[in-house]
């Protein structure tokens, strides 16, 4: 499906591979341009290849303050008008709690729900200076069922935060243009959770939840990320929207 985005610029975190890549494709594919952050150069740069002239990589940590607020100044600078963020970057915690360290709660949280609070804080004023914008966040399911096996306390949590933050600046936010979602998925084929499609036990009980009976392809996520990026959502903010097969349905 395509979502039309001619003439816009999407910034795009954790655009690299996964279902930020298909994120990016969708964006070019719908007309518009995007500034893809991640920290694997690598393969940042060959997403930005394949898709051509007109988008951009930068690397960037988005638990880095300061690094953030640099990068935002320098892709404002090379492409003047910021439409929308779509948050997707994001690392996963599988500790119970009897053995979670202190150090990784504060990486999760720091990573998963200080960052998008840095990206967000980074894009706020130039999306009231310009009319407004729009921000998905990119959540989980297990934000909303107190995890699972693949995303437990840590993560959880900082999934949890990230959809109170999402409805806060969505509230704040609607008197000046800017709209906020996220889009909170389950098991969804990708890098981050090759460990759990590679155990059987694990995957098949984790599959077994899902009343569709099978994990999500990141294309099938990436859909709902680009509906609510686009103008298609146009009387939709502070949505958390499902995209996974089933395990939540919200009454």
């Amino acid at each position: 499906m395509r979502y039309d985005f001619d003439d816009k610029v999407i910034i795009v975190t954790g655009g690299a591979k996964g279902i930020g890549k298909e994120v990016v494709k969708g964006i070019h594919n719908g007309g518009g341009r995007v500034a893809l952050l991640d920290i694997d150069d690598d393969a940042g740069n060959q997403t930005v290849n394949e898709m051509g002239q007109g988008n951009k990589y930068y690397h960037m940590d988005q638990s880095d303050r300061d690094e953030v607020n640099k990068v935002f100044a320098q892709i404002i600078d090379d492409f003047h008008k910021i439409d929308g963020l779509i948050n997707v970057a994001g690392i996963i915690s599988a500790k119970q709690f009897d053995e979670l360290s202190p150090e990784e709660w504060d990486r999760t949280i720091k990573i998963n729900l200080t960052g998008p609070f840095n990206t967000v804080k980074a894009i706020w004023a130039h999306f009231k200076e310009n009319g407004g914008g729009r921000i998905v966040n990119v959540s989980s399911v297990a934000g909303k069922i107190g995890g699972g096996l693949l995303g437990t306390v840590a993560y959880a949590s900082s999934k949890a935060g990230l959809n109170g933050f999402t409805k806060a600046i969505a509230k704040e936010g609607g008197k000046f243009g800017i709209y906020a979602n996220a889009v909170a998925p389950s098991f969804t084929h990708t890098s981050m959770t090759t460990s759990l499609s590679e155990d059987p036990v694990k995957n098949k009980k984790v599959v077994s939840i899902i009343p569709l009976g099978r994990p999500a392809e990141p294309i099938e996520i990436a859909q709902m990320i680009l509906f609510f990026a686009s103008d298609a959502a146009s009387f939709i903010t502070g949505e958390i929207g499902d995209a996974d097969g089933g395990v939540v349905m919200d009454g």
